[in-house]
């Protein structure tokens, strides 16, 4: 209990902190609860939920489920009863990771050693019926926000490009991706999903894009840049082939690994956290843009994912900056690395506001107005609610209605309420129309 010292009053009359005055009783004070992993989604974004605004339309094109909440219903769908077993000793075991994952518990610093502690996993309540779990806890965010459209990517699966065994990325990445289709997308038809890509085994990834390619839930295919694999190498090329074919684009879903040699120079978590997330989606997109991977699939639209904006302009810059001098070595290309970058999609998750001049710029730079992409990393210590685009002072009301779902839905092929649409056109806004419903 807080201790109230008295006090005196301007006119003479005694009152205690709280404002008390002649004997009447101060009003109690009362401590807001803890948030913690049990702490209701609806709870934590109850600001948000004063914020929503009914008249836009809003796709969240990176949001997160923690798969190792639902362990066994993903063991259970593994199609190699070696595995399965493999994965239920280690379940039998306990402890965290479990079976089979490669993440390191040691460095989970994220949630700042429980200050932080809504990351890891969402423990909340939910009632038991035929909606699944994960179901309820990606609607409770979406009415929260607002959001008419969620896409969801694993958690701990995110370092999974790192694991020694290529065949267990096989394996977990199929059993995860048949758990979506199966039990998660067909429940809500507002839950979307871009499937996870084994992509340390090119064929698989092949079977993968083949298996989804007419699943009404699938809108896209990732893969988890956080691995040592060169994208333009032959292998990959019938890969991106099947993906063009499907019409649906490639994203590649950054993340970090304090265990890559070049990190393990950081001796603090928030300068590997800094670099990390942007070092592998940089080195992916100058092998892919170099390499001419834009001309050899024209039609193959690709989004760079939970990188942040600000390294994008360092890389144009840099990159047309080597090729003017030594064009030779990037025989492919017929224009600028810089425009074909800019022809790219990003999303806008962790977005920098730090310097809003140097944020303006950036998205100039990346033609945000048409290519940018609002994403909020729910339910990570550091997501972005969709006021940080409508906050931005320098977007027109056009623009900011683009990056937050419209731009979406048209990648995505997305259907868009009539009442949600934008009357004039933005001044970049592609000639394709948009899906509409009434």
């Amino acid at each position: 209990m807080l201790k109230r010292t008295p006090h005196q009053t301007k006119n003479g009359r005694k009152s205690d902190r709280n404002g008390a005055r002649n004997g009447k009783k101060p009003p109690q004070l009362r401590e807001l609860p803890k948030i913690t992993i049990h702490t209701d989604t609806r709870d934590i974004l109850a600001h948000a939920a004063k914020e929503k605004r009914p008249d836009y339309f809003i796709v969240d094109v990176d949001a997160h489920v923690t798969e190792t909440a639902f362990w066994s219903e993903i063991i259970d769908r593994m199609d190699s009863d070696v595995y399965r077993q493999m994965a239920r000793a280690f379940k039998d075991r306990g402890g965290s990771p479990p079976g089979l994952l490669n993440a390191t518990p040691g460095f989970l610093h994220q949630d700042v050693f429980g200050r932080i502690p809504h990351q890891q996993r969402l423990a909340e309540k939910v009632p038991e019926g035929r909606t699944h779990a994960q179901v309820t806890l990606v609607q409770r965010a979406m009415d929260s926000m607002g959001i008419d459209y969620m896409v969801v990517f694993p958690t701990p699966m995110l370092v999974l490009g790192m694991h020694p065994q290529v065949e267990t990325e096989v394996v977990i990445g199929n059993a995860f991706n048949k758990w979506l289709a199966e039990e998660i997308l067909p429940q809500d038809s507002r839950i979307k999903a871009m499937l996870y890509l084994p992509f340390n085994h090119p064929e698989a990834c092949v079977a993968a894009v083949e298996t989804y390619a007419d699943h009404p839930g699938v809108i896209g295919y990732s893969v988890t840049s956080t691995r040592f694999r060169a994208v333009n190498h032959d292998s990959y090329m019938p890969l991106y082939s099947a993906i063009q074919a499907t019409g649906k684009p490639l994203a590649f879903h950054s993340g970090f690994h304090w265990g890559d040699q070049s990190m393990q120079q950081c001796n603090r978590f928030i300068s590997m956290h800094s670099l990390s997330f942007v070092y592998y989606n940089l080195i992916h997109l100058t092998n892919w843009v170099i390499n001419g991977l834009p001309e050899r699939f024209p039609k193959l639209d690709v989004i760079w994912i939970e990188s942040g904006l600000a390294w994008v302009p360092f890389l144009m810059q840099r990159l047309d900056s080597e090729y003017m001098m030594r064009s030779s070595e990037a025989p492919l290309l017929k224009r600028r690395p810089s425009e074909y970058i800019a022809d790219m999609y990003f999303t806008s998750q962790p977005l920098e506001r730090s310097n809003l001049k140097l944020t303006e710029a950036t998205f100039d730079a990346i033609k945000a107005e048409t290519q940018l992409l609002f994403s909020s990393d729910w339910p990570h210590w550091d997501f972005d609610l969709p006021n940080s685009i409508t906050s931005l002072p320098f977007l027109s009301g056009a623009a900011k209605r683009n990056i937050l779902g419209l731009n979406a839905a048209r990648l995505f092929k997305l259907d868009v309420p009539k009442h949600k649409l934008i009357k004039a056109k933005p001044k970049h806004a592609p000639a394709v129309g948009l899906p509409v419903t009434a």
